[in-house]
């Protein structure tokens, strides 16, 4: 599922295609997406300029001046930048049309991708109004998270990927934060002292920031905005790495365990 690395990555790849432009025409050739797309979509749009292209956690947000299209790219969805006329695939669901020949194609073989117009302030639609804070707000620091872990018995790794908590600190991304600040993915949250909540923020920050100047990591479905994969991968150090040397401490070797039901990768050495 895209993260936001990723969906960051596609924002900074469309916005200069798109903003400033204004829609000439809407296709919506399935409707049938995670929440249905709604069948005014082309009277909402064409013929209105699109001012910005934003990001709320895993969420673009295509700010048209009197509504916002919130987009979620679900499991297996991407947006194209292309040219009018591009052959259309079977999966290839909306495109919105601008003037100057660029189309945003939305593709999503799966169909669980979003895309919901909202007339209103976007921060108060229900898909974003409990969400927590970004990763790179102030507001993300060691005291907030020492103060939230209080009452919560659950893993650290499990709070940490609550979006309620902080959002875009998926999976992959949980995992390796986890093992730059050396703290076990299992340990309970409650029991993480507010210097080594000090040490994970830095490194989730860390974390997010290069895999967004990687792309984002492909590891099946995700392609960039140009039709490419994001080469993070290749900088993991240990998600999908059991039984390789840890390259944090040198001497132990990474392990692999469900943890909320997620699978999550370690170093016993060098996480406590």
């Amino acid at each position: 599922m895209p993260e936001l690395p990723e969906v960051e990555t596609t924002r900074r790849g469309v916005a200069p295609h798109l903003e400033g432009r204004r829609v000439s025409a809407v296709h919506v050739r399935e409707t049938r997406l995670r929440q249905p797309v709604d069948p005014a979509l082309a009277r909402l749009l064409e013929g209105v300029t699109l001012q910005r292209v934003q990001r709320r956690a895993k969420y673009l947000l295509l700010d048209f001046g009197h509504g916002t299209l919130i987009v979620h790219l679900g499991m297996s969805g991407s947006l194209r930048v292309l040219e009018p006329g591009t052959p259309v695939q079977k999966h290839d669901h909306v495109d919105l049309v601008f003037e100057e020949r660029t189309v945003l194609r939305l593709r999503d073989p799966r169909r669980f991708g979003l895309m919901v117009w909202t007339p209103d302030d976007p921060a108060q639609h229900p898909l974003l109004t409990e969400l927590g804070p970004e990763p790179w707000d102030p507001a993300f620091s060691a005291d907030y998270l020492a103060e939230l872990a209080r009452s919560r018995s659950g893993a650290v790794k499990s709070f940490l990927m609550d979006g309620k908590v902080v959002v875009g600190v998926g999976n992959i991304y949980a995992s390796e934060s986890l093992h730059r600040a050396g703290i076990h993915p299992a340990r309970p949250a409650r029991r993480v002292a507010k210097a080594r909540y000090a040490a994970l923020v830095d490194a989730v920050r860390e974390v997010l920031d290069q895999a967004i100047s990687f792309g984002g990591t492909t590891l099946r479905d995700f392609t960039r905005d140009d039709g490419k994969p994001g080469y993070f991968r290749n900088e993991l150090r240990v998600y999908d790495r059991a039984g390789a040397q840890c390259l944090r401490c040198g001497t132990g070797a990474i392990r692999q365990r469900v943890i909320g039901q997620r699978m999550s990768y370690f170093c016993p050495q060098c996480q406590r």
